[in-house]
């Protein structure tokens, strides 16, 4: 498996980097692709359901994700120390803790989806459609969340490039369901607005299951074979670490999803046509966001390897190229986007759709605040791949509740919609000066995800370095044959 503890940070980084962009690139696409199905099909009222249910779908994700993260870093952490036996205790707990969180999310959220839409203040002519479209998503809940947790364990080993690949077979087939399952295409049922989510529900089943027979298949150290099963019996050690490091980067994407359902009921009281603006707007901003956050995948991933092998030289010089990277690849989109505006947003619009001049106008003041964003995600990365997952949870919490939530509605009652678009820059200005005060001056570099991981002093590059975690494997499996030969010792139970 790939060694992220060697080599040049900037190659290394663009190159892991890649992969992470394609998918994401990939994943909005698709999400465009069925927002343009929807608007141009289905109308305003539908597209604004889909960005309603979205929004929380966005949020159980983001329950999620803090688990996921964690988990990634224990894995990357131990194969950077190149201790095999951790890194299959990790997996084994990982898996049977996220079938009972991604089961029983699905299950409470079918049939609580007419109350959650409520409570965001959907507006009624798209509410029926929102619960129709989100009880689907919520069916789909479980193996989303498989999927993206399968995802962010191959990257802990190294690998971003098999993650891609499945990513490409999902939203090639979620592109192709989606308008079939909308419009009733030839033996297709006519679902409406349940058909783009069925779409999703198919294409992540399909595609998750492909995933894990190519994983038995390679012999990933990702998946268990007969004789470790038991590792599904959780330990409780890493339960230990998953929650208490794993619960506050999910309560950082619950805060931001929460914000943003916040926001979203902020702009729903303007009516359909700013809510529709909102969300076609929104559609552009994901991909300002995605060389940021594929970025912040990348440096976490290569953090939390070279973390685990000591090497906090490279986890400084990895921080400041990424910090470099995201300045650069999140200016170019915005740069582009604000020059094509209003031409690029007839793709979600009609031209001459009243939400039209509203999206741009939203657009000329959003957009600039996605610079200083990503780069504070990268800094929330590195410190996060040591195990400091506290820091960046509170500079998340200070800058939206504390400053872009509260302005919003300080604001809102004399500049009306104006107020929202304004808090949006400025939150994320706020988030930049709080996430590198804490990478210059706090105390991250002492944390850790495993009690195992080493802390050491600096050490240059020799060049030698550690042997590659494929040598380490080959050393892993050649001790667990001497243990199982009749020669060798009685095999211990891990």
């Amino acid at each position: 498996m790939p060694d992220l503890t060697q080599g040049p940070i900037g190659k290394t980084l663009i190159l892991f980097a890649l992969p992470v962009l394609a998918t994401n690139i990939l994943q909005s696409l698709n999400g465009s692709a069925n927002a343009i199905w929807v608007s141009h099909v289905l109308g305003e009222a539908a597209l604004t359901a889909t960005s309603n249910a979205n929004q929380i779908m966005f949020l159980m994700l983001g329950a999620v994700f803090g688990l996921s993260m964690a988990s990634n870093i224990m894995i990357g952490q131990a194969m950077g120390s190149r201790d095999m036996a951790t890194a299959k205790k990790v997996i084994g707990t990982s898996t049977a803790f996220f079938i009972i969180v991604s089961l029983t999310v699905g299950a409470l959220g079918v049939a609580l989806t007419p109350h959650i839409l409520t409570w965001m203040g959907t507006p009624s002519e798209a509410k029926r459609d929102a619960i129709a479209y989100l009880r689907v998503i919520f069916s789909a809940m479980p193996f989303m969340y498989f999927f993206s947790y399968v995802m962010m364990a191959q990257r802990g080993t190294g690998d971003s490039r098999t993650p891609f690949y499945f990513s490409l077979v999902t939203v090639g087939l979620d592109v192709v369901l989606n308008p079939m399952l909308i419009t009733g295409f030839g033996p297709f049922p006519r679902l409406g607005i349940a058909g783009s989510a069925t779409a999703t529900l198919v294409a992540q089943t399909v595609t998750l299951l492909a995933m894990i027979v190519h994983l038995y298949r390679k012999k990933s150290i990702l998946v268990l074979r007969p004789g470790e099963f038991h590792l599904l019996i959780p330990d409780l050690g890493i339960i230990r670490a998953l929650v208490l490091k794993g619960l506050p980067m999910g309560f950082q994407m619950i805060v931001t999803s929460l914000a943003a359902v916040t926001m979203m009921g902020l702009v729903n009281k303007h009516g359909v046509h700013t809510s529709a603006a909102y969300g076609a707007a929104a559609q552009l901003w994901t991909y300002v966001q995605m060389p940021a956050m594929a970025l912040g995948a990348a440096v976490s991933s290569m953090a939390a390897q070279n973390v685990g092998a000591g090497r906090m030289d490279r986890v400084e010089r990895i921080a400041r190229s990424g910090a470099a990277y995201a300045l650069l690849f999140t200016a170019v989109p915005v740069v582009l986007i604000y020059l094509a505006d209003p031409w690029v947003l007839r793709a979600f619009l009609p031209g001459d759709s009243p939400s039209l001049p509203i999206a741009v106008h939203i657009n000329s003041i959003v957009l600039w605040g996605f610079i200083a964003f990503g780069m504070a995600f990268i800094f929330s990365g590195v410190v996060r791949a040591t195990g400091a997952v506290w820091p960046p949870l509170l500079a998340m919490i200070i800058s939206l509740w504390g400053i872009r939530v509260p302005l919003a509605n300080i604001l809102e009652p004399h500049l009306g919609a104006d107020a929202i678009w304004i808090s949006f820059p400025i939150g994320s200005g706020a988030t930049l000066v709080l996430a590198f005060s804490y990478y210059m001056w706090g105390g991250w570099r002492k944390s850790r995800m495993l009690p195992t991981t080493p802390i050491v002093a600096d050490e240059p590059d020799t060049g030698f370095g550690h042997p590659s975690i494929d040598e380490a494997e080959a050393m892993a499996d050649a001790a667990e044959a001497s243990r199982s030969s009749p020669s060798g010792p009685n095999r211990q139970a891990s």
